[in-house]
């Protein structure tokens, strides 16, 4: 059950549930999005604690990733539990941070640390260009959901296959996929928040925080390898 009513205004014989059920849903979206912040503001204190230990970092990066992926399996196993989840999620956020140091170390050396802001800076348009279209768009983005989940599973295959291939312009062609998928997963996911589709403001924030890293992330790689390519 969600933290809000959804099907409230349903119910003709409460005359201020409609009321009751706006006013939490607002709630909910200004918790999911404080959430959101404070995960990447854990994720920039993860990659500056990241960087100031690059040696380390970049000896044990397998050892950092897996401690990732289980903060992000444990978030799902605490979603009933709300206090630990939100402490999951801080700890996803700030070990995604230090595992993103191998991939700023290289766009750094290969296009200079001004590729780092201009990825940021465009990932912060992005994200809040296609938040903008979600909110005002009168079109259901709840098609999209079977569409972006193929997409997804196209390119994780993808990448495990340029894993072996090393073709840096095959892996440019998929990080240029990953920002375009990435961004209608932001307006579909900005979309499911605001009709209350997520159980819990921690769900929707490690959402909008996975959309936001994985289009970064794609445009680092993208301005990393083109950075460099006259080398």
């Amino acid at each position: 059950m969600a933290l809000y009513d959804r099907n409230a205004d349903l119910n003709p014989e409460i005359g201020a549930s409609t009321q009751l059920s706006d006013t939490a849903l607002v709630n909910f979206v200004k918790t999911t999005y404080k959430f959101f912040a404070g995960s990447l503001l854990l994720a920039t204190i993860g990659a500056l604690v990241g960087l100031m230990n690059f040696q380390m970092v970049t000896q044990y990066k397998w050892v950092f990733f897996i401690a990732e992926i289980a903060a992000f399996f444990g978030l799902m196993f605490t979603r009933k539990m709300p206090a630990v989840n939100l402490l999951m999620l801080f700890a996803f956020t700030f070990l995604s941070g230090i595992t993103l140091v191998p991939l700023l170390g290289f766009v750094i050396a290969r296009a200079g640390a001004s590729a780092i802001w201009q990825a940021l800076a465009m990932t912060t348009i992005v994200f809040g260009v296609m938040s903008v279209y979600a909110i005002k768009t009168k079109s259901d983005l709840a098609n999209m959901g079977k569409m972006l989940f193929i997409a997804v599973i196209v390119v994780m295959i993808a990448s495990l296959i340029n894993l072996f291939l090393g073709s840096p312009m095959m892996q440019v062609a998929i990080a240029g996929v990953g920002v375009i998928l990435f961004s209608l997963f932001v307006a579909y996911d900005t979309q499911n928040i605001i009709r209350g589709l997520y159980e819990s403001p921690v769900e929707a924030a490690v959402a909008l925080y996975v959309d936001f890293l994985n289009i970064f992330v794609s445009l680092l790689q993208i301005f990393g390898i083109m950075g460099g390519r006259n080398d």
